[in-house]
């Protein structure tokens, strides 16, 4: 297994060379919408002379540098001023009907509504110069069709709905708070405060705004640590971020951190028919095991491996649960039937990722547009999972063999004695 993780690491950094070279950004600090946005910003207090907007040919819109960083420098330094927050929101023209309305709304909530009354003002607004640079839609599960969230790992499309829900939720729980609005708005309200308005606005906070810590507001319902920074929130992420496709709408393609979740319900269709599996289960849901279980290209993670371990005991041993949950390692039969499992898991999660990019390229013979886009994201993401379960598959393979050359060597120094 080590001699295994040294071969993934020198493959991973010949791939990091490789892509350094191909790299190549273009300047966006002459287009217009971009010279709108430092103009709005230095007017609120913004000063920056390292980084300017660049679209870089892998990873899209960002920022670069224009000379050497030193270790410890300053890169970026936003005021207050410049911030949206859920004070500003409270302190524009929609602040009254805010602070009026009850029950109260959520501070997201309130970030969405000024958002999208922002957008429908067009250049009236003072926070113009932002929105227009604020993507027209987003490559995030919340936006995608029905074709397109079928071929979704099923961890990522369960949230995507989730996602889908909660802006749904947004939309019709508000509609009488919605109606107050309508003296400041020029257009009717249910043309303006539409679902689709409310998903871009909800996936422009979701995955632009920066965590601060701020009081909670007597006008508002619940924390409130959201803050969307302009300028700022076109640095990328780090490919160490998980879950960038549900989150931000982007696929880090050979991440070194991605990993491949599992869901209960594959471990349940793995497992189908064991004696006490329903027991087992509710035993580690309780336990707060039947989350975070992963595989990465080096193998199983820990938490997986426990839970596949327990799994793996014969239901007579029931007082072995609590050690197993521990981390012990209870004999060697069942050690070997949790490995054993372990490679029918990820041979038909890899079997399911072929299937899903089997079904990704017909589509994508069919599709154009926004769909397309969607696809193009999808595909990357189940690339990555593809390449992460072969690997995982191989590193368990080996494992295998080291462990009967083991048990081989153990069993002749036996018979030599």
């Amino acid at each position: 297994m080590k001699g295994r993780s040294r071969r993934v690491g020198r493959t991973a950094r010949k791939r990091k060379r490789k892509r350094e070279q191909s790299v190549h950004s273009v300047s966006l600090s002459h287009q217009l919408q971009y010279v709108r946005l430092m103009k709005f910003l230095h007017q609120r207090g913004f000063s920056s002379t390292l980084l300017q907007p660049a679209l870089f040919s892998d990873t899209g819109r960002g920022l670069k540098t224009l000379q050497t960083i030193m270790p410890g420098e300053l890169v970026v330094s936003l005021p207050e001023s410049c911030l949206l927050t859920t004070s500003t929101v409270l302190s524009s023209y929609l602040g009254e009907y805010i602070k009026s309305w009850k029950p109260r709304l959520s501070p997201l909530s309130a970030l969405c509504v000024f958002l999208v009354c922002e957008r429908q003002r067009g250049e009236a607004s003072d926070w113009f110069p932002y929105i227009d640079v604020l993507p027209y839609s987003y490559a995030c599960p919340t936006y995608f069709s029905e074709e397109v969230a079928d071929v979704l790992p099923a961890g990522v499309r369960r949230r995507g709905l989730e996602q889908r829900e909660a802006v749904r939720e947004m939309h019709s729980s508000n509609q009488e708070f919605f109606r107050t609005l309508q003296p400041v708005l020029s257009q009717p309200i249910e043309d303006v405060l539409t679902y689709e308005a409310l998903r871009w606005a909800w996936c422009s906070v979701n995955t632009r705004s920066v965590f601060m810590s701020r009081p909670s507001s007597c006008f508002l319902s619940g924390p409130d640590s959201y803050a969307l920074a302009p300028f700022l929130d076109l640095l990328n992420h780090h490919p160490d971020v998980q879950r960038l496709l549900l989150e931000y709408g982007f696929v880090a393609m050979n991440n070194p951190h991605s990993v491949v979740y599992v869901e209960p319900d594959l471990l349940c269709d793995i497992l189908r028919g064991e004696k006490s599996l329903d027991q087992k289960m509710k035993f580690l849901r309780e336990n707060n095991f039947l989350e975070n279980l992963t595989v990465s290209s080096e193998g199983p993670s820990w938490r997986l491996m426990v839970a596949l371990r327990l799994l793996s005991l014969p239901q007579t041993l029931y007082h072995l649960w609590r050690p197993a949950l521990l981390g012990q390692v209870v004999d060697e039969k069942t050690e070997v039937r949790s490995s054993q499992t372990a490679r029918t898991l990820c041979q038909q999660l890899l079997k399911d990722t072929h299937i899903a990019l089997d079904k990704i390229s017909q589509l994508l013979g069919q599709c154009g547009g926004p769909v397309r886009e969607q696809l193009e994201v999808v595909r990357a993401l189940r690339q990555e999972e593809r390449w992460i379960l072969e690997n995982c598959v191989t590193a368990l393979r080996d494992s295998v063999i080291l462990e009967k050359e083991t048990s081989s060597c153990k069993a002749n120094i036996g018979v030599m004695s």
